[in-house]
């Protein structure tokens, strides 16, 4: 079960990232979560967005690029020592994680987490493989109990 992510480069410049949340939201597209990682010069911005192929036709054309990738959502105990588990059964496994971040909000005293995996098919496997909970997109945009509807 793996997602789509959307990731832009984007100029340090001021306006740059507001553009990209003002063209997202003038078309009614929600970011789930997000993570922008900079450089002196250059940010990268991570997107996890429900309508990813809109959001991503939509960008474009407003002449940002765009690429996708595929990242894996799992659950992760919130307590100390919760992400320690994860990574030791991915450390075990030799599965290498290029980067990860948190998500926006928590399933029942349980974390989300996003990964990008060198493999993510193995990384899936090996998770499941020891009981750790890897969400799909159904999960993942779930409307949550009391959230209000737009």
């Amino acid at each position: 079960m793996k997602i789509k992510q959307l990731s832009l480069f984007l100029e340090n410049k001021p306006g740059h990232l507001s553009a990209i949340c003002q063209t997202l939201a003038r078309a009614g597209i929600n970011i789930v979560t997000l993570s922008l990682a900079d450089t002196q010069q250059f940010g990268i911005l991570r997107l996890i967005i429900q309508d990813w192929e809109r959001a991503k036709e939509l960008l474009e054309a407003k002449g940002f690029v765009v690429n996708i990738t595929e990242v894996v959502a799992t659950e992760v105990d919130d307590r100390p020592g919760g992400l320690s588990d994860v990574l030791k059964v991915l450390e075990q496994a030799r599965t290498n994680i290029e980067y990860m971040y948190a998500f926006t909000f928590r399933r029942n005293n349980r974390a989300v987490l996003i990964f990008r995996f060198d493999d993510p098919d193995a990384a899936v496997n090996v998770l499941q493989a020891k009981g750790i909970n890897v969400l799909g997109d159904v999960e993942l945009f779930e409307e949550k109990p009391g959230a209000k509807k737009r």
